[in-house]
């Protein structure tokens, strides 16, 4: 055996006369062995051929470094191998190899965290991803209600489970840090001793290492994330928690969207509580029935409105007001609510239509940016079976009544719009309704909704006249259904106006109730 200078500095034992597996690594000595027997196997002169391939080249630790070594075979017959430092070269490789599978891995976490805007789901797949590609077992712990903290816990090939702890933070270096949004204390100062058994998951066994990391969120802490190792396990490294700090921040970034979701969607349900559509039955001995559709399937509300306010006082009259904003969406809507509150403000004047719709006007003119407004105003009272109405309209499509034969009449009212003149004007009409008969109160995108056969058409009066003849007789809330179907099927699959109508009718019963069976009917579109 021969060596070099620098190879004897690698081999310290290469001497001439030593064999060659007393010298080296047992992975180089196996290779010279596999190398010398082809060598000798080989046909005299072989090696000389043009087309002969290198002998293979053989790879392995010595000591902390890492070789290739490449053998060249020699004329005399021996073995000649040369040996190549790969140490760093492998270090990058492996470094490579292992960025790109942590690159992987965190967009898979942001794609299936970003995929719901639950906050419960958010928190599974939290806990569920890091117990299976960061520790043995993770927890995802949320800021505290009370004196609870709620949990997520995950074993590594387990399912995420949800309680509430009643703990103190505290408990846990760095736990109440981390829930407040302070950098991360590092594992080694975690003593897993002192471990609370509320953060260890039944049946994990004793725990080796501890990473605590905050959750953060948009400018609130969204919580706190736990890793669990066994003992025995290998020990958290730094690279190793840097890497858990990069994945919470994906995490609670996702968390904190959801959470923000759920308070704006509860903040929305409850501003839009007043405005969705009443169940409407009977008030004080009169049949009301009511729908609406908005100009778009997604919205809920928009321009259009409606609101039935029973009488204070029975024998008095109820006011039914139907109502179109100009324009459509969220910002008609707040139009419709201003409106709306102004009106039962002035309820204590409502026999009176003339003093609400001058009244209303002023203040829509001095509210910025108002926009006017039609709408029909109708007192509704009984006497004996039948139901007197006074009736008057503000710039809006006149009621339409339907008699008992079929006839259609139009009220003999009409007015200025609201919110744009310096004073209103309207007539008012009285209509008495008999048993079976209805007042139709309506908006214009029901007439003026285009479609039919060409697509192009407007539904118009006659045909809307047309469509409640074929409903004498019915219940309030028939005609009502009855109106709204023909009006989407004219309409079919293309855009129109907010549509709204409102029926009240003398019912050939006489009972009484209230609107949902106490309170009193609004809605407003």
């Amino acid at each position: 055996m021969y060596a070099n200078e620098a190879a004897g500095l690698v081999f310290p034992g290469a001497r001439p006369g030593t064999p060659m597996a007393d010298a080296v690594p047992a992975w180089l000595s196996s290779a010279h062995e596999r190398c010398t027997r082809a060598h000798s196997a080989s046909p005299a002169g072989a090696r000389q051929r043009p087309d002969d391939r290198p002998a293979p080249m053989a790879e392995g630790p010595v000591g902390d470094r890492a070789y290739e070594a490449h053998p060249t075979l020699r004329d005399d017959g021996t073995v000649l191998w040369w040996l190549v430092d790969d140490t760093d070269h492998r270090l990058a490789r492996q470094a490579l190899q292992m960025e790109r599978a942590r690159t992987a891995f965190l967009t898979r976490a942001s794609n299936l965290l970003l995929s719901s805007l639950n906050l419960e789901r958010c928190m599974d797949v939290t806990a569920q991803m890091a117990a299976e590609h960061l520790a043995d077992a993770a927890l995802v712990i949320a800021p505290s209600h009370g004196r609870e903290l709620p949990v997520v816990c995950c074993l590594r090939g387990g399912t995420p489970s949800a309680t509430r702890v009643r703990a103190h933070p505290e408990e846990v270096p760095g736990l109440e840090e981390a829930l407040q949004g302070f950098p991360p204390v590092p594992s080694r100062w975690i003593d897993p001793a002192t471990a609370p058994a509320w953060l260890i998951p039944e049946g994990f066994g004793a725990v080796g290492s501890i990473v605590i990391t905050p959750l953060p969120g948009h400018g609130v802490p969204a919580g706190a994330l736990v890793l669990l190792r066994r003992t025995g396990a290998a020990a958290f490294t730094e690279d190793e928690e840097v890497f858990a700090r990069l994945y919470a921040a994906r995490a609670g970034a996702a968390m904190s969207a959801a959470r923000l979701y759920a308070e704006q969607s509860s903040i929305t349900d409850t501003l839009m509580r007043e405005l969705l559509p009443p169940a409407l039955h009977q008030v004080c001995g009169v049949e009301y029935a009511g729908g609406y559709r908005p100009s778009k399937d997604h919205e809920r509300v928009g321009g259009d409105f409606y609101d039935v306010h029973p009488a204070a006082v029975e024998g008095e009259a109820s006011l039914v007001v139907l109502g179109d904003v100009c324009g459509k969406g969220l910002e008609a809507a707040v139009m419709t609510g201003k409106i709306r509150n102004t009106l039962h403000a002035l309820l204590p004047m409502a026999d009176d239509h003339q003093r609400m719709l001058s009244l209303l006007n002023t203040s829509l003119l001095n509210t910025h940016n108002a926009r006017f407004a039609t709408m029909v105003l109708a007192s509704a009272v009984r006497e004996g079976n039948a139901v007197r109405m006074r009736l008057t309209s503000a710039g809006h499509p006149a009621p339409l009544i339907l008699r008992s034969d079929g006839r259609i009449e139009e009220a003999a009212t009409r007015g200025t719009l609201v919110g744009a003149l310096p004073a209103v004007t309207a007539d008012t009409a009285e209509v008495t309704l008999a048993p079976g008969e209805c007042c139709v109160l309506y908006t214009d995108g029901i007439t003026e909704a285009r479609g039919g056969p060409l697509g192009g058409a407007m539904f118009g009066e006659e045909r809307l006249r047309r469509t409640l003849s074929e409903c004498t007789g019915m219940p309030a809330e028939a005609v009502v259904e009855r109106v709204q179907m023909l009006a989407t099927q004219w309409v079919g699959s293309g855009g129109h106006d907010d549509m709204a109508v409102v029926v009240v009718s003398a019912p050939r019963t006489n009972h009484l109730s209230a609107v949902d069976g106490r309170t009193r009917g609004q809605f407003t579109a």
